[in-house]
């Protein structure tokens, strides 16, 4: 495994004006990588698609859903009893339907997904970040030439530096993981 040096642009036609770059500063072309990075979530490594077995935060929306519906049934039966026998039926089904909506929604909690690889990754520093989407270049810089590397992409404002470890053969990054945490520099 080699160490590699990585930075993402917003475009791809700035990624490849440091592709040249890179190169006229020495890189071989065979050693320089570009690609374009997906959201978070949406990366598709399980088989169904996704990046996670389960949506984090979710973990509570079962419960929530049938307190929701229990106290929704409830509602919808006696609002609906005016109508007789049969609108308490209809009332208690779609005020149970409506309740566990409600219920499994405001069971879930958003914040346990704010920086996930920060926390995941143990460092005091928090130099480790989630990767974020968008065009990635990525610099074979086993060579020692890390600094250098570093430097042409600082000059053309690649944001989110990182350096990992990892594979480039033929131009392609072959062992990348969109969902690894990253080391930014």
């Amino acid at each position: 495994m080699g160490q590699i040096i990585a930075g993402r642009f917003d475009v791809h036609e700035n990624a490849e004006l440091v592709h040249q770059a890179l190169q006229d500063a020495g890189f071989e072309a065979a050693s320089l990588s570009i690609f374009f990075v997906n959201p978070h979530g949406q990366h598709g490594t399980h088989p169904i698609g996704g990046d996670e077995s389960a949506s984090p935060g979710a973990e509570n929306a079962g419960k929530g859903a049938g307190a929701g519906a229990g106290v929704g049934a409830a509602a919808g039966a006696a609002a609906g009893s005016a109508a007789g026998p049969l609108g308490a039926v209809i009332g208690g089904g779609v005020g149970a339907y409506t309740g566990s909506l409600a219920g499994a929604l405001q069971s879930t909690d958003e914040s346990s997904e704010v920086n996930k690889a920060a926390t995941d990754a143990n460092e005091p520093d928090n130099q480790f970040t989630e990767r974020k989407s968008g065009v990635h270049l990525a610099v074979d810089v086993s060579n020692g030439d890390a600094k250098k590397a570093i430097e042409v992409l600082r000059t053309y404002k690649a944001e989110d530096i990182e350096q990992a470890e990892g594979t480039l053969r033929d131009g392609k990054w072959v062992d990348f993981d969109p969902t690894r945490a990253v080391r930014l520099v």
